[in-house]
């Protein structure tokens, strides 16, 4: 199976703390990847880690808080020191387009390689991005500004086949590909072999979620109904549920909630607030509502 996992390269909230960089998340997926929000610190932690500055052609900013996308423009710098060619992908709402061609004629008037920004419209669920294995969806999200989530879902894949049939048939390698799109085969003495002697299942679609920012949105646990792996923000705990509703975040109680009523695989905590020296809190009170619940830090490498 090919690898799809998350890098986690920052998994702190607003203010600087010495335990943890601000949210930095790549996302490998089939040989591609994919930067999920961009703070500061952001080009330290990708050399810290085994993700190579030349795999990366995509960058998702789910808004315009600092400590999601302060790391962008030192970033995209680095990469015209490097002597990068390649186009770099750069999505999110239409003011991160204005900031990124100020910052830019000001510190990158050389840059070597051009920079395409796609703006979204951060209020609706839709396709920004796909290929021929695996899209990219908007995840509309409620915060003190525009703001969204993305969810990468792999597109279907082809059944296995079956060698010892292939074999013991004699099946020529030219008809190979037509009984993973679903044909039988016919011998030359007329008999056919069904499809489903000469092929095991497809291996099963995985998908990951990552919801930034966010007051608690109960109606999420639909559009992330069954995805493999979620990542929630969890700021506060029970105690400072009414700054989590001031400040527009979530409890790590609330993240388990939309885990638990979407049915996901597991669910990955995130965004602490620095208050926390241990975020333990975060993770027994997630726990006691779904169990499938794990804290993030630096540098862990998670499979979907």
């Amino acid at each position: 199976m090919e690898p799809f996992r998350v890098h986690i390269l920052g998994c702190g909230s607003a203010l600087p703390t010495l335990r943890h960089f601000p949210t930095i998340q790549v996302v490998e997926c089939r040989g591609k990847f994919f930067m999920v929000d961009c703070g500061e610190g952001a080009q330290l932690q990708m050399r810290r880690s085994s993700v190579s500055f030349n795999k990366l052609g995509h960058i998702f900013i789910s808004h315009l808080h600092g400590d999601h996308c302060f790391g962008l423009i030192g970033m995209l710098s680095t990469f015209g020191l490097l002597g990068r060619t390649a186009t770099m992908h750069v999505y999110g709402e239409p003011g991160l387009g204005a900031v990124i061609d100020f910052q830019m004629s000001a510190f990158c008037r050389d840059l070597g390689y051009e920079v395409e920004f796609h703006p979204i419209d951060t209020t609706r669920q839709q396709v920004v991005y796909e290929d021929r294995s695996l899209t990219v969806e908007t995840i509309p999200l409620n915060h003190r500004m525009p703001c969204c989530g993305f969810l990468f879902r792999e597109k279907p894949l082809l059944p296995h086949i079956r060698r010892d049939m292939i074999d013991m048939y004699g099946i020529p390698v030219s008809q190979i590909l037509n009984i993973k799109n679903g044909s039988d085969y016919i011998l030359d003495d007329g008999t056919v072999v069904p499809n489903d002697r000469l092929v095991t299942p497809a291996d099963a679609v995985r998908s990951y979620a990552f919801v930034s920012d966010t007051r608690y949105m109960p109606q999420l646990s639909e559009v992330l109904r069954g995805v493999s792996t979620l990542y929630h923000e969890a700021t506060y705990d029970e105690e400072n549920i009414e700054k989590a509703e001031k400040y527009c975040h979530s409890t790590a109680r609330q993240a388990a909630l939309v885990a638990r009523d979407a049915g996901v695989g597991k669910l990955l905590l995130g965004h602490y607030s620095s208050r926390y020296e241990d975020e333990g809190v975060l993770l027994r009170q997630a726990q006691e509502v779904f169990p499938q619940s794990h804290l993030t830090k630096e540098f862990d490498v998670i499979d979907v």
